[in-house]
């Protein structure tokens, strides 16, 4: 079952991968956290080799950070925008410069291929130019309607929250380290951030390179270590938290924010589902789901591990599906010439393995994959196909997050979507099909955030105008777009009122004031007004 080809590699022959290896570099990265709790060894997933020996943060760590970035954030809400705003496309450039150097240190620290760290640099890029782009008429004060033409002014404004928590996660640890916050800072706030304690140099450089561009040292602020100590600590004492991780641990994060009146935006877990119709473009929905379901070995929120195929075409998508997967190319090589690279940890592959053995033992068929490979390195997996997964087996529903898919084959459209929306999960879902117009429409019907039409995930991740986020379990709030901003501020009413009181004056009753203003109110919907 193992047929996918191997590319024997070592990471630290390739120069490209100097960057993420010279220790100037990461001391001079280390000394951007507020950390003098110890330290902590991290390790590249793909050769088992120690990168670093870093700082750790504890509780007094966490609080000076947040001493700084408060008294940051007094001046900085007084910034002018368009000067915030600068900085996010001088930082749009400085990324796309050191692009190289970025995806050393993701791809080092991630075990991911490099065209999947090349994503992330992508991402933030566009993440910043849309912020940058866009914040005048994001964030500009809004006049609206007033309660009575002429006699009552009212605007909105918006008010940044102040200090903002950012907790991301380890799978994409450039990209989520600092989308969240750029439009955070663009807003007036100023941050204290945890990245992932296995993934911290990612973040650090894309926070240099803020610096760089322009923002002040002490709006973004960079701590490390474990959650249940660090990120505990920064909800206890920030305005806002923005939380990237599984569900589970996103349920504390809402109990504790929650416990404190404070807002959280949440992106957690997803087993999503990809639906290839009877119409669809077998080559291009096949190639499109080896992306979908295997990027960064699986290990994307919004990566497809459940694939719902017509009758009509499921023996000719099978075939192709699984043709490309058996020959992806797997390796702990840096070069493009990598379609997939390692898992994170011992523990995800632990879950991996538990997922497919037990699938197999209750008598699922792996048509690709199937086994880890030690012979590549200690947390690497084979892209793995599963056909005839039932309800009974762990995989059917609990989230993988690992390079495993299962196959299932469907009698009609309304059928398809049913079994689609099964389960506690929304974040993403994905619909192949040649009529893009029926696409939609299918689209419309899946419980999901987002939903991309003959695309797996980037359609619409990479479409920053729009929300990302997820429905039921799959969190709270979105990211993108005029949400990702608007969830770092409060709104704020301004009503001046003119020539007349709202209330009875000039000698009219209170009776006869409420006459009048039942004639003005049936006038004012007679005038269309609302």
């Amino acid at each position: 079952m193992s047929e996918q080809t191997s590319i024997p590699a070592d990471p630290e022959l390739d120069p490209r991968a100097s960057y993420a290896t010279d220790q100037s570099v990461i001391r001079r990265l280390a000394g951007l956290l507020h950390a003098t709790a110890g330290t902590k060894t991290t390790y590249a997933p793909a050769t088992g080799q120690p990168i670093a020996e870093l700082p750790i943060s504890g509780v007094p760590d966490v609080r000076a950070a947040v001493r700084s970035a408060r008294k940051a954030q007094r001046a900085w809400k007084g910034t002018a925008l368009a000067d915030r705003a600068a900085i996010l496309l001088r930082y749009h450039d400085l990324v796309l410069d050191h692009r190289h150097e970025l995806s050393d240190l993701v791809q080092r620290e991630s075990g991911k291929a490099r065209k999947q760290a090349f994503e992330e640099i992508a991402h933030v890029a566009m993440t910043a130019r849309y912020y940058g782009r866009k914040a005048t008429e994001l964030l500009s004060p809004q006049r609206k309607l007033g309660m009575f033409p002429v006699l009552t002014r009212a605007e909105q404004r918006f008010v940044p929250k102040g200090l903002v928590g950012i907790i991301s996660p380890w799978n994409y640890p450039l990209s989520m380290a600092v989308s969240d916050g750029i439009p955070a800072v663009l807003a007036g706030n100023t941050v204290v951030h945890k990245p992932d304690s296995q993934t911290p140099l990612s973040a650090l450089r894309a926070v240099e390179l803020l610096y760089e561009a322009g923002l002040p040292r002490d709006v973004w602020q960079v701590v490390n270590g474990e959650g249940s100590v660090v990120g505990s600590e920064i909800i206890q004492n920030v305005d806002y938290v923005c939380f990237t991780g599984s569900t589970k641990t996103g349920r504390i994060v809402a109990k504790q924010a929650g416990d404190r009146l404070i807002g959280c935006s949440l992106e957690l877990g997803g087993k999503n589902p990809m639906l290839v119709l009877r119409d669809a473009d077998v080559q291009r929905a096949a190639e499109g789901a080896v992306r979908a379901c295997f990027a960064s070995a699986g290990q994307l929120c919004v990566s497809m591990e459940r694939l719902y195929v017509a009758d009509q075409v499921y023996d000719a998508f099978v075939a192709a599906f699984v043709g490309r997967v058996k020959r992806m190319r797997v390796s702990a090589g840096t070069g493009w010439d990598v379609d997939m690279g390692s898992l994170i940890s011992q523990a995800q592959l632990e879950t991996v393995s538990r997922h497919v053995d037990d699938a197999v033992a209750k008598g699922a068929k792996v048509l690709a994959g199937g086994k880890a490979r030690a012979d590549l390195g200690a947390l690497f997996y084979e892209p793995t196909v599963l056909e005839g997964v039932t309800p009974e087996m762990e995989c059917f529903d609990a989230e993988t997050f690992g390079p495993v898919v299962s196959l299932y084959r469907f009698a009609d459209e309304s059928e398809a979507i049913q079994r689609a929306n099964e389960g506690e999960y929304g974040l993403n879902a994905s619909v192949w099909t040649r009529d893009t117009r029926r696409g939609r429409i299918v689209a419309a019907q899946l419980i999901a955030g987002t939903v991309n039409v003959n695309e797996g995930y980037a359609a619409t991740f990479g479409s920053v105008d729009t929300p990302m986020g997820g429905m039921r379990s799959s969190g709270l709030g979105r990211r993108q777009g005029v949400e990702g901003i608007r969830r770092y501020v409060d709104p704020q009413a301004i009503a001046t009122q003119r020539l007349l009181p709202i209330a009875a004056s000039h000698g009219v009753s209170d009776e006869a004031y409420a006459e009048l203003m039942t004639t003005a109110l049936r006038v004012l919907k007679k005038l269309g007004r609302a």
